[in-house]
């Protein structure tokens, strides 16, 4: 039996959180155990109040006691999971819980240490965006390629699969956007099969409440470079 946490940071999400949830609790794998985390950041509207309301729907719920962001929120998570394997997940439904058991297939056929969800090769569906944000990903993709040697075609996805024991929570430095590089980095450097599978995505727009701009590019570069010089 294999054991996946699903950690799930959420801040000021009431319009989702439940339906994202009852997504997850819908998903069954064979042979797969689940472990949800979900992480309240200091939400200021109800998110807290429905979540408490759903006890069924996780299992286990960290109330973070003020907003540290995204990154805080992750290593608090991290450091309560207890699976073999670490899954993130947003709590709007820009990705779909459906894939886990594409996700998990390569873990299940070949032992995988990563698998990343891609939605840039073969994803059934993709809400249309902003193209700048693809140039955007596009860069990044090439440049973590290059510094490690591998050819994802999406890193940046929200869909990242590892085997817990290739990072050291305690060890992580970075709480931004680019804690996802510093993780991912590291999993591929400590790890040896890594493997990718086509999800579907829902993309939201900035009125609906994406957060990233490009100037978080700046720190994700600097990250990937010096944990990789760093090895």
């Amino acid at each position: 039996m294999i054991k996946l946490s699903i950690i799930i940071p959420a801040y000021n999400e009431q319009a989702t959180i439940l339906e994202l949830l009852g997504k997850v609790a819908e998903q069954k794998v064979d042979g797969v155990q689940f472990e949800t985390i979900v992480i309240d950041d200091g939400s200021k509207d109800k998110t807290v109040d429905l979540l408490e309301a759903h006890p069924e729907l996780y299992s286990t719920l960290i109330r973070q006691p003020q907003n540290g962001g995204k990154g805080a929120a992750v290593v608090a998570g991290l450091k309560q999971a207890t699976g073999d394997y670490i899954l993130f997940q947003d709590a709007d439904l820009e990705y779909d819980p459906a894939d886990y058991a594409r996700m998990l297939e390569p873990v299940k056929r070949f032992n995988a240490d990563v698998v990343m969800g891609s939605r840039m090769v073969g994803s059934p569906i993709t809400r249309v965006s902003y193209f700048w944000h693809k140039v955007g990903n596009w860069m990044i993709t090439l440049i973590f390629n290059i510094l490690n040697n591998t050819t994802f075609t999406d890193v940046y996805s929200c869909y990242l699969l590892y085997r817990r024991s290739l990072v050291d929570v305690s060890a992580l430095k970075t709480q931004g956007w680019d804690q996802h590089a510093e993780i991912l980095t590291s999993a591929v450097a400590a790890g040896k099969g890594y493997f990718e599978v086509p999800i579907s995505y829902y993309g939201r727009t900035y009125e609906e409440g994406k957060k990233i701009r490009a100037h978080h590019v700046i720190p994700v570069l600097w990250t990937m470079l010096t944990k990789r010089l760093s090895r």
